[in-house]
C-alpha cells in the first residue's frame, strides 16, 4: 500500500473540507435566496391580487365578463405578471395571457380550493396553460363565507433560476478563491504541524540506526512536546541498557575468547548457538560460517556429535573423553549440560572442552619413563647379579676368571651408576627450572667451550679424532656457566662416540639471526629423519644395541634438551643418513 506525508494529507483534508463547505454554503444559500426570492414575490403577488380583487370588487355583474378579462389584460400589461379571475364553479372570467374561453375548469387548482375556504391561496407549480412553473397568489372576492370570484395573480419562477444561476456563479468564484485561500493555509498550517513531526520521525530513525546519544528537539505543542520528550527519555533508556548489555556481551565474549577450554553451545535441534575461539581452534573452523548450522554439518566427529545427543537426552551433567584425530591425535576431556531458559525448560546443551592432550602424552611419557628405566635398571642389575652369583657358586675358579667377571660386575655398577646420576641430574635440572631455581649470568662463551673440549680431548684422541673449536672473545650471553657446559660435553661426547676414527668435530659459536647459536658437527652415520624429532626424548635410541656398546645411558641429549629449556633456549639438529650430524644450541640474545 502506497503511503502518503502527513503534510499533503492535511492538506488534502484542509481543502477536502473548504470543498465541502463551499458545496454546503451554496446550496444552503441557493435555497435562502429561492426561499427570499419566492416569498418577497409572493408578497408582491399578494398585492397585486388584492388589487386586482378590489377592482373586481367595483365591478359591476352585468359587465363583469368583458371588464373583467379587460382589467386582467391591463394588470398583467402593467405589472409584468399573470391576473386571473376565477368565479367558485372554477370558470375562468378573466385572464392575462390567455382567453378565458379557451382555458379549463380551474376549481381543483391549490390555491383556487384556499381561497373558496376564505384564505390566502399560495401554490408554485408547473403550469399546463403556460407551459412553465409559476408561483401563485389567490384571494377572495367579496365578503361573507361565500366569496363571489377568486383574484389570482402568478409569475414564472424563469427569471428566478437566471438569478439563482448568477447567484450561484457568484458563489462559486468566491468559494473557489476561497477554496485557494484554505489550501494555501492549510499547506502553511500543516507545514507547522509536521514540521515538529518530520524532525520526530527523523530523530527515531537515528534512534533505529542506533544513534541513541541524539536527542529530539521540544515542540512548543503539549502534545508533540509530551511525545518528543518521551522518545527522548525512551532513547536515553534504550541507550543505557544497550551500553549495559554490550558491555555484559564484551565481557562475556572477553572471557569465553580467554579461556584455554573450549565452549559451544547448541539450541534443541542440535544448531550451533555460539562457540568461542578455543573451541574453533579445537576442531579447526571458522566461526562465522558455522554459527547455525547443526553439529553434524559444522564438526566432523563423531564422538563430539555423539556427546551433543547425549548431553541433550541427559536431565543431569553428562562428562566423556572425545578424541580428535589429526596428524597427532588430541584428547578431549567434555563436560556437557542442558541449557535451559528463565522457566527452567530446556533449550539446549552447553558443552565445555578441555585439552587433556599434553596430560595423556605426559602420562603416556611417564608410562614409557618407568619402563625404560625399568628395562635400563634391570639389564646392569640383571648382569652384575649373575656374575655375582657365578663366582658365589664357584669359590675355587682361576683367579683370571674372576678378575673379568669383577670387571664386568665393575663396569656395569659404573653404567649402573651413570644411569642414576643423569636421572638425578636431569630430574634436578627439571625441578630447578620450574621453580626458576637456576641462576643465569652474563658470561663468555669461549672459555666453557675450551673446557668442554679439554673434558672430551682424552677420549678423543684414543681414537685420533680432532676436535676443532671456533669462537670470538668477545661472545657473551646470559647463561648458567656449569649447566651450559654439561650440556656441550653431552653433545661433543656423543660426536666423538658416533664418528669413525681419525675424522674432526668441530665446536662453533656465532651471532646468527638475531640469536647466539652454538654448533657442534661430527661427520659420523648421521640419523634418519623419522629418528630425529624423538631423540631427545629420555632413554630414545636410535640403534640400542649400538649405544649401549658404547656406553650410552640415553639421557644425554634429554639432559641437554632441558639445559636449553632452563636457558630459555632450544635445541636444533640437522643430519644426514651418512654424513653426519650438526647440534645446535640457539640462546636469545
Amino acid at each position: 500500500m502506497r503511503r502518503t506525508r502527513l503534510l499533503w494529507q492535511l492538506s488534502f483534508h484542509f481543502a477536502l473540507i473548504a470543498v465541502v463547505s463551499l458545496l454546503v454554503f451554496t446550496l444552503y444559500m441557493r435555497k435562502a435566496v429561492r426561499d427570499f426570492y419566492l416569498e418577497t414575490t409572493a408578497e408582491r403577488l399578494l398585492i397585486q391580487a388584492q388589487i386586482l380583487g378590489f377592482h373586481v370588487a367595483e365591478t359591476s355583474f352585468a359587465e363583469r365578463p368583458q371588464r373583467i378579462d379587460d382589467l386582467c389584460k391591463k394588470m398583467g400589461s402593467l405589472t409584468g405578471t399573470r391576473a386571473t379571475v376565477i368565479l367558485p364553479s372554477g370558470e375562468v372570467l378573466g385572464d392575462s395571457h390567455r382567453d378565458p374561453k379557451g382555458m379549463e375548469n380551474h376549481r381543483d387548482r391549490p390555491e383556487v380550493q384556499e381561497a373558496l375556504q376564505g384564505q390566502v391561496g399560495r401554490s408554485l407549480r408547473y403550469s399546463n396553460t403556460v407551459g412553465e412553473e409559476e408561483l401563485y397568489v389567490a384571494v377572495p372576492v367579496g365578503l361573507g363565507n361565500r366569496p363571489q370570484a377568486i383574484a389570482r395573480t402568478a409569475m414564472s419562477t424563469h427569471a428566478l433560476g437566471a438569478s439563482l444561476s448568477s447567484i450561484t456563479l457568484r458563489i462559486m468564484l468566491a468559494g473557489v478563491l476561497i477554496v485557494v485561500l484554505a489550501g494555501l493555509l492549510g499547506v502553511l498550517i500543516s507545514k507547522r504541524l509536521s514540521r515538529p513531526i518530520e524532525e520526530m520521525k527523523t530523530g527515531a530513525e537515528r534512534f533505529a540506526r542506533g544513534e541513541l546519544e541524539t536527542r529530539l528537539p521540544i515542540p512548543e505543542t503539549e502534545e508533540l512536546g509530551r511525545l518528543a520528550q518521551t522518545l527522548n527519555e525512551m532513547a536515553a533508556q534504550l541507550d543505557e541498557r544497550i551500553r549495559t548489555i554490550l558491555a555484559q556481551r564484551n565481557e562475556m565474549e572477553a572471557v569465553l575468547a580467554s579461556m584455554v577450554e573450549g565452549v559451544l553451545a547448541v539450541d534443541a535441534g542440535e544448531k550451533l548457538i555460539s562457540l568461542n575461539q578455543a573451541a574453533a581452534r579445537l576442531f579447526g573452523l571458522e566461526r562465522e560460517k558455522v554459527v547455525g548450522r547443526t553439529i553434524q554439518e559444522a564438526v566432523r566427529n563423531a564422538d563430539l556429535q555423539r556427546f551433543v545427543k547425549q548431553t541433550l537426552a541427559s536431565s543431569v551433567p553428562v562428562e566423556d573423553e572425545i578424541v580428535v584425530r589429526d596428524k597427532t591425535d588430541r584428547y578431549l576431556q567434555a563436560h556437557g549440560t542442558v541449557l535451559r531458559d528463565a522457566r527452567g525448560q530446556g533449550i539446549g546443551a552447553l558443552v565445555v572442552l578441555n585439552d587433556v592432550t599434553p596430560l595423556r602424552r605426559t602420562e603416556i611419557i611417564r608410562r614409557d619413563f618407568v619402563a625404560n628405566v625399568s628395562h635400563e635398571l634391570k639389564t646392569p642389575i640383571t648382569s652384575i647379579k649373575g656374575f655375582v652369583e657365578t663366582l658365589l657358586d664357584d669359590a675355587n675358579r682361576d683367579p683370571q676368571q674372576v678378575r673379568n667377571f669383577l670387571g664386568i660386575v665393575a663396569r656395569q655398577a659404573e653404567r649402573l651408576n651413570a644411569i642414576v646420576d643423569d636421572l638425578l641430574t636431569l630430574s634436578k635440572i627439571e625441578a630447578e627450572a620450574q621453580q626458576e631455581q637456576i641462576s643465569l649470568e652474563t658470561a663468555r662463551l669461549r672459555p666453557i667451550l675450551l673446557e668442554a673440549v679439554r673434558i672430551c680431548e682424552l677420549k678423543a684422541k684414543a681414537r685420533e679424532i680432532r676436535i676443532e673449536m671456533s669462537c670470538p672473545e668477545d661472545l657473551a650471553a646470559r647463561i648458567n656457566p656449569h649447566l651450559l657446559e654439561q650440556a656441550i660435553v653431552n653433545l661433543v661426547d656423543n660426536a666423538v662416540k658416533y664418528s669413525e676414527n681419525g675424522m674432526a668435530v668441530s665446536v662453533e659459536a656465532r651471532r646468527e639471526n638475531g640469536e647466539i647459536a652454538v654448533s657442534v658437527r661430527d661427520t659420523g652415520c648421521g640419523i634418519e629423519k623419522e629418528h630425529q624429532s624423538r631423540i631427545f626424548e629420555r632413554f630414545y635410541r636410535v640403534d640400542k644395541a649400538r649405544s649401549r656398546k658404547l656406553g650410552g645411558t640415553g639421557l644425554g641429549l634429554s639432559i641437554v634438551k632441558h639445559i636449553m629449556q632452563a636457558h630459555h633456549g632450544r635445541t636444533d639438529v640437522v643430519s644426514v643418513p651418512g654424513q653426519g650430524s650438526t647440534f645446535t644450541l640457539r640462546f636469545p640474545v
